[in-house]
């Protein structure tokens, strides 16, 4: 089945080591394996299957995991002599792209600088598109506001578009972190979210509530606002519904389910940044006017909602009948190029999911490390799909595109192209309430 592999040119280097790694496992699960003996010392069995592997492949299969966990935590560590920050998300090594004298005389003093301003060392990207967005976005959005054109609009429009993932991204591990710049620059790591946030179609705050103080707690249960399981999930209709309810009715929903939690300030809190920004659009209609105002804020605000249920559908469109409750089991893991390169590892889903603190740069790390685990929990793992075309594949019902992306672990390795469709088929289905009473009775 690894004829199925893709390796994206694309791919950042820690998902083709974490490609590479499950390829390897699949491999060796593939070929005819020698019977050992079962014992303390030779039980080596990493969960690949029903085949035992003898026990010098699975040695060799922990060593070369090893050293790529060395290498990606060396990479991560600003002591070590392999640190190397990401400076730009479209690649991984800049100096390579630069003349020596650029990089020793440009790019370097600005890494220097960068790593002192940056939460993390590793994070001068975040730097780097924070100078981008306000030397673009801000001043295209102020001439805007000065002369409309069309063509301008438009093409504001579409730049915004393109900024829009790598940014919520961005904003992902700013309201988990609680910031992404050094603390001698709170003020401003405070302050830009509410000049961006907008222009990007972020109402004020709502992400944080939504995100950390809901749908973490509630991890895609019976009271998550945004849980799937009440849908099929390869239902035009049922998807229709998911994001209506979404688009009209969050505003509504998520005060009251802080009310029922107990959680009244909250639930104002939550009100209150919503409503804001709501009477900003309309403030800044009334200063600027309607048509700069419907293509730098409220299009925006239109496309993201859009893009964030269909994305979150395709994030928790496959969930366990039996543990519904397992975050290995309810969300899933991409290594693609959309969500890891450009997103800051967003296809780490499941890691993010077991530890919403987890920095970006260790969910690759982290995989690799509890591979064993993914694979005995029967964890999903697919490659060269992005969160919106797995939701677009299920509208079409094309499971077997869906099967061919999957990169089987544990006892998926056994499966065939036929019944990888079946078990894909089987994981979409619409909990009833009668079952979602008796499988979350433990958390209710």
């Amino acid at each position: 089945m690894e004829k199925h592999i893709v390796f994206d040119k694309a791919l950042t280097r820690a998902d083709v080591a974490v490609l590479e790694s499950l390829a390897k496992d699949i491999e060796t699960h593939s070929r005819p394996q020698k019977k050992v003996a079962q014992s303390e010392e030779s039980d080596l069995d990493s969960g690949l299957g029903s085949e035992t592997t003898s026990g010098d492949e699975a040695t060799s299969l922990r060593q070369n995991d090893a050293k790529l966990v060395a290498g990606l935590k060396a990479a991560r560590d600003p002591k070590s002599t392999q640190f190397e920050p990401t400076v730009l998300i479209s690649v991984d090594d800049c100096p390579a792209y630069l003349h020596p004298i650029l990089n020793k005389y440009l790019l370097q003093p600005y890494i220097r600088q960068a790593r002192k301003i940056v939460r993390h060392e590793t994070d001068v990207a975040m730097l780097t598109h924070l100078i981008l967005y306000f030397t673009t976005s801000v001043p295209s959005a102020l001439l805007l506001f000065r002369h409309f054109t069309y063509l301008h609009a438009v093409l504001h429009f579409i730049m915004q578009m393109y900024y829009v993932g790598t940014y919520t991204l961005m904003q992902h591990q700013h309201i988990h972190q609680r910031g992404i710049l050094a603390k001698q620059y709170r003020l401003f790591d405070e302050a830009f979210p509410y000049f961006l946030d907008p222009m990007m179609g972020h109402t004020w705050n709502s992400y944080y509530f939504h995100h950390v103080k809901h749908h973490h707690v509630e991890g895609n249960g019976p009271d998550d606002l945004s849980t799937t399981i009440r849908y099929q999930r390869d239902s035009i209709p049922d998807l229709l519904h998911y994001i209506g309810r979404f688009f009209f009715l969050i505003w509504l929903d998520l005060p009251r389910y802080f009310l029922r939690k107990n959680r009244p300030g909250m639930a104002l809190q939550a009100t209150g940044s919503e409503f804001a920004t709501y009477m900003f659009y309309y403030t800044m209609s009334r200063i600027v006017g309607n048509k700069p105002t419907f293509f730098v804020y409220i299009l925006p605000f239109l496309m993201l909602r859009l893009g964030l249920m269909i994305g979150n559908w395709g994030q928790h469109a496959f969930v366990d009948q039996d543990e519904p409750d397992s975050d290995f089991r309810s969300s899933i893991t991409l290594v693609d190029v959309a969500s890891n390169r450009f997103c800051f590892n967003d296809g780490y889903h499941t890691s993010h999911h077991l530890n919403p603190l987890r920095h970006w740069r260790d969910h690759p790390i982290s995989f690799l490390e509890q591979k064993d685990t993914y694979a005995k929990e029967s964890a999903l793992v697919f490659h060269n799909i992005d969160f919106l075309m797995i939701s677009f594949r299920l509208m079409a019902k094309d499971y077997e595109h869906l099967a061919k992306c999957l990169v089987p672990m544990g006892n998926q390795i056994n499966l065939s192209m036929e019944g990888r469709v079946q078990l894909l088929k089987r994981l979409t289905r619409k909990f009833t309430e009668e079952e979602i009473k008796e499988k979350f009775r433990k958390t209710q």
